[in-house]
């Protein structure tokens, strides 16, 4: 056994780095499957949060949207207001000893991560599509567009570049939340290093790799969320070419000088 720190941290590395990489590999696609998925109940849940009614709709609809508006805003209230550790062997104990269900530990991973990440951005999707200035939606509305193709083509577009940041952060939380999963036995990095300390009675130094490991991802997963954000802003300045006389733009008066050069 060495006697230095980072003689221990080479012994760890040189035994067990096909494990820890194995464990980091499951982490991220139980993090990004589950991200993925959530971010779909997400916007399915928050558009259905935000469809509007009025008095002059029929009772039917309204009482239809207000019932699955409960259900919806019980079950973000519900997953958003518990840990995922409990919420984890909530499911997977419960629906085996309840209904008889017996998951899979891929199934209940992404299963549980899925749901978890759809609460939050349920809210988050919400609040997107409530922060577009109506004005937005009353234009859609005046060239003839129906609420579906109001959310669609005007508002959606918007939203999703305004929630963007909190997708990557689900993402970054998602990474680090999955070693809640080790108590349901998922062999993810935390349930991997866990068994590698045991084995070597090296804690500190085990953990020591695991946390550079879970650095390394959330740092890359944030500077590749952050490059795709800037690539959603596009150009800061629109140059507009029109030979419409009646539309005053710079665009247009550039488009003229250019075309007087070119006779």
């Amino acid at each position: 056994m060495p006697e230095t720190f980072w003689g221990r941290i080479v012994m760890l590395l040189d035994e067990y780095s096909t494990s820890f990489l194995r464990g980091a590999g499951v982490t991220m696609v139980i993090a990004l499957v589950g991200t993925f998925i959530g971010c779909i109940i997400g916007f399915a849940v928050g558009i259905v949060q935000t469809i509007p009614v009025s008095k002059k709709d029929n009772i039917a609809k309204r009482v239809v949207l207000r019932g699955v508006r409960f259900i919806l805003s019980a079950y973000v209230e519900f997953f958003r207001g518990t840990p995922m550790m409990a919420q984890a062997m909530f499911i997977y104990f419960g629906s085996a000893a309840v209904f008889n269900i017996n998951m899979s530990m891929w199934f209940a991973a992404f299963f549980i991560v899925s749901i978890n990440t759809g609460a939050y951005m349920a809210e988050t999707v919400r609040g997107g599509i409530l922060s577009i200035d109506p004005g937005q939606t009353e234009g859609a509305k005046a060239i003839g567009m129906n609420h579906v193709q109001t959310m669609l083509y005007v508002i959606m577009p918007q939203a999703l570049r305004n929630i963007m940041p909190q997708i990557g952060n689900n993402l970054i939380i998602n990474i680090k939340d999955t070693c809640v999963l080790s108590i349901i036995g998922t062999v993810e990095l935390f349930y991997t290093t866990k068994g590698v300390a045991g084995a070597k009675y090296l804690y500190f130094e085990s953990f020591a790799i695991a946390m550079v490991m879970y650095f390394i991802m959330t740092f890359a997963c944030s500077r590749i969320l952050r490059f795709w954000e800037s690539k959603l802003d596009g150009p800061d300045n629109y140059d507009l070419a029109t030979t419409d006389t009646l539309a005053h733009t710079s665009g247009m008066y550039k488009y003229s000088a250019e075309k007087k050069e070119e006779e």
